[in-house]
């Protein structure tokens, strides 16, 4: 029973901390800041506790890298 309760302890403490970053990243998109930093970071948080979060975070990761060798291609060519 304690096992079971630290455990759902750790991930509420996760939970909240973890969307806290990713809301402060989206704020970040419409104000001054690294969003495209604190996002991935947010999802990080969470993935250490949540499957959804760590599937999320690899979409997003290779969203990122098919992005940025696209615009490396194309400066290549000008």
């Amino acid at each position: 029973m304690l096992h079971w309760s630290l455990r759902k302890a750790r991930q509420l403490v996760v939970g909240v901390v973890g969307v806290t970053v990713v809301l402060i990243g989206i704020i970040m998109i419409f104000t001054p800041g690294p969003a495209i930093v604190v996002i991935p970071l947010g999802l990080g948080i969470l993935a250490t506790e949540f499957v959804w979060a760590r599937d999320l975070l690899h979409k997003v990761r290779t969203y990122i890298e098919t992005k940025t060798r696209k615009n490396t291609k194309t400066e290549e060519k000008q």
